[in-house]
């Protein structure tokens, strides 16, 4: 047992972990207590919603509001909670509330789960993930609840503000309405809560805490105060990725332009961050708009937080990558620094291995299900994205559409190098090396 255990990997380690969670939260949400109606839901539908909560994907073949009992709805927040922040944190916090240490593999598991953040900052770093978490959701709560004081009682307007407040900024996408937020289309206090706590999430704990940061050492005029690469590359391409979509969205849909201007910003800001919610029918949206969406989709947030996708960074990191070789340079460089040919190796990779999962679940389904190709790749993009926007579709879905759909969720929410990385063990170093010799391509 011992042997056995030592040939786990962290990575092997922390896909367990979520799949355990996923398992348990399936089970759970069977039970007859978690539905409205009291009857047991079926397995491949409870399965389906505890992946896509704790994928934090948001997409769903029941409507959460009416088809589950506050049991129900409560188990779904607290795996989309979990899933938002990453399993991992909650053990580290369990560990440091006991008072004790992590072992070396949970310390070297936790950093797979927060992409890459380094062994010396770990606790301060999840100190500071908690302190975003519960003051965004805390914040976001507070000002929904009294916003939907005016419309529902107390009891029901504070269940309104958690869930909502916890879905947007884990970028979960889930809502009780069951319209999502059609309701609130034109509303700009709705609008700007939910984008605001969505972006936040979206951009990770590693750039908010890089802000913050550089904010407190300015205001003690400690230098240097600058924000990391990484932050400075996320930030600006999120926001060039962003503002394209709110353009083009707001060109090509046909809307009063009060509408026009709302629905553009709320799904451009909700596609790029992975959130999911959406203020309009995604599937009466013109066939430019959902391209477009499938892109940001398929882009995503930044890493270290609760969002989904490729990536901005890679995206990035890939951009730079063509325009240097465009231009005939050996080094991949960005705000006067060289990116590592490792970073380069491993976007390529993550951006190849997307679109070949993407291509090959696309081929499945059109055979599977009797739906048209646009919704079918929007159906997947969404899911790898761990976005949970849809066109209608979902619930439509085959029991084998259902079970590619919940492999596509698992692998957007671990990341597809790490899923690949959990399949083939440890990595072998190798130390000889292969003459060299041509291959022409282009």
């Amino acid at each position: 047992m011992n042997r056995l255990l030592e040939k786990v990997t962290p990575i092997q380690v922390l896909v367990m972990g979520y799949v355990v969670v996923i398992v348990v939260g399936s089970l759970i949400l069977q039970l007859p207590a978690a539905s409205s109606d009291g009857n047991s839901q079926e397995y491949i539908d409870a399965l389906f919603t505890a992946t896509s909560a704790v994928s934090t994907t948001g997409l769903i073949v029941v409507d959460t509001g009416t088809f589950y009992s506050g049991v129900g709805q409560a188990v779904i927040l607290l795996l989309f909670q979990i899933g938002g922040l990453g399993y991992m944190a909650f053990v580290v916090l369990m560990v440091y509330a006991l008072g004790r240490k992590l072992s070396l593999v949970s310390t070297v598991t936790l950093k797979e789960s927060l992409s890459g953040v380094t062994l010396g900052n770990m606790k301060k770093y999840m100190k500071a993930v908690f302190v975003f978490t519960f003051a965004f959701e805390g914040l976001g709560a507070l000002f929904l609840t009294v916003y939907w004081l005016n419309h529902f009682s107390l009891s029901e307007s504070v269940w309104l503000g958690v869930f909502h407040s916890v879905s947007a900024f884990c970028t979960a996408g889930f809502s009780l309405f069951s319209d999502s937020l059609i309701l609130y289309q034109t509303s700009l206090f709705v609008t700007v809560v939910l984008c605001t706590l969505s972006i936040a999430g979206g951009v990770g704990f590693i750039i908010l805490t890089d802000i913050r940061d550089v904010i407190t050492r300015r205001m003690r005029h400690i230098r240097p105060c600058q924000l990391s690469i990484h932050s400075k590359l996320g930030l600006l391409v999120s926001v060039i990725l962003m503002g394209t979509g709110i353009l083009i969205i707001f060109l090509s849909e046909d809307l009063p332009l009060r509408e026009r201007l709302f629905v553009s910003a709320f799904q451009s800001v909700s596609a790029s961050t992975t959130t999911g919610f959406n203020s309009i029918d995604i599937g009466g949206l013109s066939a430019t708009s959902l391209v477009v969406i499938i892109v940001l989709m398929a882009i995503g947030a930044s890493p270290g937080g609760s969002g989904g996708g490729i990536k901005v960074t890679t995206f990035g990191v890939v951009v730079l990558s063509v325009w240097a070789v465009v231009r005939g340079r050996e080094d991949v460089n960005v705000f006067g620094r060289r990116i590592l040919p490792d970073t380069i190796r491993k976007s390529f990779s993550i951006g190849f291995m997307g679109i070949l999962w993407v291509v090959a679940v696309v081929m499945v389904l059109t055979v599977t299900e009797k739906i048209v190709f646009l919704s079918i790749l929007f159906e997947v993009v969404s899911a790898l994205g761990t976005v949970g926007l849809s066109m209608g579709v979902t619930s439509g879905l085959t029991g084998i559409g259902k079970f590619l759909v919940i492999v596509t969720m698992v692998i957007g929410r671990i990341g597809p190098l790490a899923l690949a990385f959990s399949l083939l063990g440890e990595p072998e170093s190798v130390q000889y090396k292969y003459a060299e010799e041509e291959v022409f391509i282009g």
